[in-house]
């Protein structure tokens, strides 16, 4: 007897009828239940990151996560890549060319070795052995080949008697002799490895959905992903591979050549129908592949796009993103969280966020609180000219209409990347207008309006163990350009420790919670000049690193950094944490 569920169908019904429901009653989104996503972990991206490599610049790693809290502990049935799953990381190269340019795609097989046992490992047989194939298509999807068949995937590091035990174990040297065993040459020549990791994201999660506790008011701030693992998928290629003309990186003309720009994002897909055995023999899953979840930028889903449309956009590619602006724009336009920064909506319900507060008259002149219009008011004013805002440029994305303050920062930052174009250099050499040539620091600039995490290859690399390395990113890149005498004395293009930073690309270590938070509380817009509304235009001696800016920059979750340590070679992410160590 066999029970049938097209997935297909009732995923658009579902979709469908929240979206009826919110147009009746707006007011009851938040009582919604849980995204379709959280009842299939396996399927669920959690984190991606895209940076160049440290230790081979001529090289970018992107690492893409799934399967959420993996309890190290978490026995018999341990956590494992999904099969019937599509596993893939798209790259979009040139926006010249529609949808993604080159796709690397993921499928596990799992067999058990020894059934008679209820252990995962015994006796040098592992239940469930996984393996993987990995598939690259070079034509945006019309076409894949196979670059490394039968690639192993690391057993999940139950403890010392099941990994390094050689009577009774696998007789492992160690568990990390596993992972440089799994370490896979591609036919096309990318190093690969999948497998368990610690999970390298940190934040207190408890803080932040606590009505935004974050840093903690009344207890003790903690890392809700402290010693829980996640699955890596994670893939280190040549630069000369994803350029779009195939050039190395010695061929850049210089350190932000907008050549060198790509957007990565993930996705995880399930066929249409699952038929399900009442004899207990598993099911068959048939028809159709259907996106179930995806990821660019990190945090968009959990904390910009409300819980009515949550799975509405995990089943959309980003390339849907523009045609779909009217649905989702507003929600990066007028940010729920921009609300409590602002005294005059909710920000003193949210003590915690006290430091971060957005500007309401920047220069004395431009509010960008939610409903405001930023620099609407510019809007066909002679000054934008040649600027990144004038219509004749990228105005139309940019500056879009009255009543979208952040369709300035916010925005583009999630869909487009940023032009090295005034206003969206530093304040620098400006002289105190924002619009005017400033000290480039960032060109990640993609225009295909998709949410996507974007990074610009040609960007050289901070090392990690540079005094200057800072978790914060292209912000600490922006304090250092606007006030260390190495890079503020002059509008030229500089190598400024971090500009490889989030979300210039993401690297393991950037506190994104921490940048993004501060993004939405307008330091973006003070970076370029767009002070704070303690800085007084008119005082030609006033400096800018006024009280409210540095408010914003110290303003922390209290969660500053991972639990533990990074690899300093591919694949970067640690060793899982052992079930036998971990309470």
């Amino acid at each position: 007897m066999k029970k049938t569920i097209n997935t297909q169908k009732w995923f658009t019904l579902f979709v469908l009828s929240l979206l009826l429901f919110n147009v009746a009653v707006t007011e009851a989104s938040s009582h919604r239940e849980a995204p379709l996503i959280a009842n299939d972990p396996l399927a669920d991206n959690t984190d991606l990151y895209a940076f160049r490599s440290p230790d081979n610049p001529n090289k970018i790693t992107i690492i893409a996560n799934y399967i959420p809290t993996e309890l190290p502990c978490g026995g018999p049935n341990y956590h494992s890549f999904g099969e019937n799953i599509r596993y893939e990381i798209h790259i979009d190269n040139d926006v010249t060319t529609a949808g993604d340019d080159i796709i690397y795609r993921f499928t596990f097989s799992k067999t058990n070795q020894d059934p008679t046992t209820f252990f995962n490992i015994r006796l040098g047989l592992e239940n469930l052995k996984t393996t993987y194939i990995c598939e690259r298509s070079i034509d945006g999807g019309v076409s894949f080949s196979t670059i490394v068949s039968g690639g192993i995937v690391p057993p999940p590091n139950i403890g010392a008697r099941s990994i390094e035990n050689a009577i009774v174990g696998l007789g492992a040297p160690s568990y990390n002799s596993l992972v440089t065993a799994a370490i896979a040459t591609a036919s096309s020549g990318e190093q690969v490895f999948c497998g368990p990791s610690d999970d390298p994201f940190f934040v207190d999660l408890g803080g932040i959905f606590d009505l935004g506790d974050a840093p903690r008011q009344g207890s003790q701030v903690r890392d809700g992903l402290a010693k829980y693992n996640t699955h890596s998928i994670c893939l280190q290629i040549d630069i000369s591979t994803l350029q779009k003309d195939g050039q190395s990186v010695a061929s850049a003309v210089n350190i932000l050549d907008a050549n060198y720009v790509i957007g990565i994002w993930a996705s995880a897909s399930r066929r249409a129908t699952k038929t399900l055995n009442t004899s207990g023999s598993g099911s068959v899953e048939t028809g159709a592949w259907v996106q179930v979840s995806r990821l660019g930028m990190p945090l968009t889903n959990e904390a910009v796009i409300p819980i009515g449309k949550k799975d509405l956009w995990n089943a959309m590619t980003p390339y849907q993103d523009l045609d779909s602006i009217a649905v989702f724009g507003n929600y990066f336009y007028n940010p729920e969280l921009a609300l409590y920064m602002d005294e005059s909506q909710f920000g003193g319900a949210v003590p915690a966020m006290r430091g971060l507060r957005v500007q309401s008259k920047s220069l004395g002149t431009y509010d960008f609180r939610n409903g405001k219009d930023g620099l609407f008011g510019l809007k066909g004013n002679a000054a934008l000219v040649g600027t990144a805002l004038d219509d004749a440029i990228f105005g139309t994305l940019l500056l879009p209409g009255a009543g979208k303050p952040r369709s300035v920062d916010l925005w583009p930052i999630f869909h487009t990347g940023v032009p090295n174009l005034a206003p969206y250099q530093l304040a620098t050499g400006k002289g105190g207008n924002p619009l005017a040539a400033g000290k480039p620091f960032v060109n990640n600039f993609l225009p295909n309006g998709g949410d996507m995490l974007r990074l610009n290859m040609a960007v050289p690399i901070t090392p990690r163990t540079d005094p200057k390395f800072n978790s914060l990113g292209l912000v600490y890149a922006a304090v250092l350009g606007l006030t260390d005498p190495l890079y503020n004395t002059s509008t030229t293009l500089q190598a400024i420790p971090n500009m490889d930073g989030f979300p210039n690309g993401r690297r393991l270590e950037d506190d994104v919670t921490r940048i993004e938070l501060q993004a939405v509380g307008g330091v973006a817009l003070a970076a370029i000049g767009l002070w704070y509304d303690d800085y007084n235009a008119a005082d030609l001696t006033a400096s800018p690193v006024s009280n409210h800016l540095i408010n914003v920059l110290q303003y922390s979750t209290g969660v500053e950094k991972n639990d533990t340590t990074f690899k300093t070679s591919f694949p970067y992410v640690q060793v899982p944490w052992r079930g036998t160590a971990v309470n």
